[in-house]
């Protein structure tokens, strides 16, 4: 991991800092994150994307964001880019 890419990582934990039982583990060559045992999103070569479901995923996609790609041959839709402005308000975050 590059210095940019943990400066964004701690970013991030930063601004999710509020919530419960938040935890950070490694995994798919970045992190991912944990509330309790709930698994809700990945940070991934300065990217952040949060886990979508039928009802969430129209937003994502009305704004342009792309699933998570850990590499060439692998899509996991279910988890979809967070927009930057959304990163960077800690209200709208949580």
């Amino acid at each position: 991991m590059t210095k940019r890419e943990s400066g964004f990582k701690d970013f991030v934990l930063d601004q999710l800092a509020d919530l419960s039982g938040l935890t950070c583990r490694a995994m798919f060559g970045g992190y991912g994150l944990y509330q309790g045992k709930v698994f809700f999103g990945i940070i991934h070569k300065g990217q952040l994307y949060f886990k979508v479901t039928a009802d969430t995923l129209p937003t994502y996609q009305s704004q342009g964001m792309k699933p998570f790609k850990p590499n060439a041959t692998q899509t996991l839709k279910s988890f979809y880019e967070v927009p930057v402005d959304v990163i960077e308000d800690s209200v709208r975050l949580d």
